[in-house]
């Protein structure tokens, strides 16, 4: 069990992300002070972005939806998780968005189970909170 008390979130999300908009309106809805950076902008080194991965495995660390991963031009079974990391640096589209930061604890990825655990609250997990839906608009890549 997580203790962390809550009031502020650091979320990275992909500024225009329609889905990043929706998890963000949840958290707020629950009251969360929400610290909003753009994941694409930020200067990540491997350092700085390893901590968000701590027990992952690669694939749970990649954005599914990245276009590279959909149409074949990146094979996330070519690295290790240590190289990930490097080609994550040089292109964070290929991180799991979101990025959040409560106190401490760094997370990737909109898990409500771990995020209701932290913030002592009780969200509901609604259908799509966590999808890149075709029907959603995305202002950039």
């Amino acid at each position: 069990m997580f203790s962390v008390i809550p009031n502020q979130v650091i979320f990275y999300e992909k500024t225009g992300c329609s889905g990043n908009k929706r998890q963000k309106e949840l958290l707020r809805e629950y009251g969360i002070s929400l610290e909003v950076r753009s994941l694409l902008d930020t200067a990540w080194d491997k350092e700085s972005l390893s901590d968000f991965f701590e027990g992952l495995i690669p694939k749970d660390m990649i954005n599914p939806f990245a276009p590279n991963l959909k149409d074949g031009t990146f094979k996330l079974e070519d690295y290790t998780k240590e190289s990930l990391l490097e080609k994550m640096v040089q292109e964070p589209i290929l991180i799991r968005r979101p990025l959040l930061q409560i106190g401490e604890v760094k997370l990737c990825g909109f898990d409500i189970k771990k995020l209701n655990d932290l913030l002592h609250v009780r969200m509901p997990v609604p259908k799509n909170i966590n999808a890149c839906l075709s029907s959603d608009p995305c202002s950039s890549v």
